[in-house]
């Protein structure tokens, strides 16, 4: 007898196959009290098919949107059962991505998905996503939450973001008044954000001993698992007075340096980076010595305490040097003939 011929005759559901309506139904309620406090006079609807946004105030509004996820730290956090630092991850990355055109954001929504709905799981990422939407002047106004039973491992998850917000079309930030001379300041990051977790969860072997999270070490100050879910920073707030000073911005997220400053910088122009102008991290220090990480490969793959690069004229520099907390200088602009576009020196 085949299994088709064996299981035919018996009652199926879909709770059989995994999938929980209820619980579904339980969550979704949980989710509309925890974002309620995100939202304003502008959500005009949340809950139904899709999410009504009223955009006003604006003379000529460009909308930028972004789309990311968090990526492998997910598993740290899943491990630890430590869900709600993640939901910071997620939005501040995306701000932070829409921000570099000059962007302020308007609106967030979220996907989640798991193999069974896991309701203090969901709960706490919720409640993370709606307290940096908060902080972040956001309206959380939708999102899905999937449960996949045989496609996800049990206990894990996916969580990604999508963000929109809106810069008048004169203030876009493109980088193309960007000229040789122009100075590059950098902003700290607050550990690895959300970038190179695959090669960090390599070195401290972390896939085959998970216990090596809850390991001291005396250079953090804390524990590894503690530094390593420590959120991803949102710079919109402490920018958006000198925007009309900065000439480019930068994410530095996967791809380092080098795979990022390159994309604001104009044909014939050069970014030099004076390693030495900020001290790294211990984390980034940690992982190096650990996994005997050549220096170049460092700097392409993780942020190493910088996790945002704005470029202005020299004239702006000193302000901005002055005005934004604990800004360094960390580069200049230089004419670019051959060769890479961001170089260390």
């Amino acid at each position: 007898m085949s299994q088709n011929e064996a299981t035919s005759g018996q009652a199926q559901s879909y709770a059989a196959a995994g999938v929980s309506i209820g619980d579904a139904d339980l969550v979704k309620t949980r989710i509309q009290q925890s974002i309620a406090s995100t939202l304003d006079a502008r959500s005009l609807g949340v809950g139904s098919f899709g999410s009504l946004y009223h955009l006003q105030g604006y003379e000529d509004p460009v909308l930028v949107s972004s789309c990311d996820g968090v990526g492998t730290k997910l598993k740290l956090a899943a491990i630890l059962d430590r869900n709600r630092t993640v939901g910071y991850d997620i939005v501040n990355h995306c701000i932070n991505d829409i921000l570099c055109c000059g962007a302020m954001p308007l609106f967030f929504l979220d996907y989640i998905a798991m193999a069974r709905l896991n309701k203090e799981q969901v709960a706490d990422i919720i409640e993370g996503l709606s307290a940096a939407c908060r902080d972040g002047g956001v309206a959380l106004i939708g999102g899905e939450t999937a449960e996949m039973p045989g496609f996800y491992t049990e206990g894990m998850y996916d969580l990604v973001g999508f963000v929109v917000g809106v810069v008048e079309r004169h203030s876009i930030i493109d980088g193309k008044r960007i000229v040789p001379g122009d100075v590059i300041l950098g902003l700290p990051s607050s550990g690895l954000h959300t970038n190179g977790y695959s090669l960090a969860r390599k070195v401290f072997d972390i896939d085959t001993t998970p216990s090596n999270l809850n390991r001291h070490y005396p250079e953090l100050g804390r524990s590894l698992g503690d530094a390593l879910l420590e959120p991803h920073l949102p710079y919109h707030r402490v920018l958006q007075p000198y925007l009309s000073v900065i000439k480019g911005l930068a994410h530095i997220t996967g791809g380092g340096f080098q795979g990022n400053v390159c994309r604001i910088l104009p044909e014939g122009t050069a970014a030099t980076l004076d390693r030495g102008a900020w001290t790294v991290p211990p984390i980034f220090q940690l992982i190096r010595e650990a996994g005997s990480i050549a220096e170049e490969e460092m700097y392409r793959v993780f942020n190493m305490g910088i996790g945002m690069v704005l470029i202005t004229s020299p004239e702006h520099a000193v302000r901005l040097a002055e005005a934004v907390p604990d800004a360094y200088t960390i580069g200049r602009i230089v004419r670019h003939n051959v060769g890479e576009q961001v170089v260390f020196n």
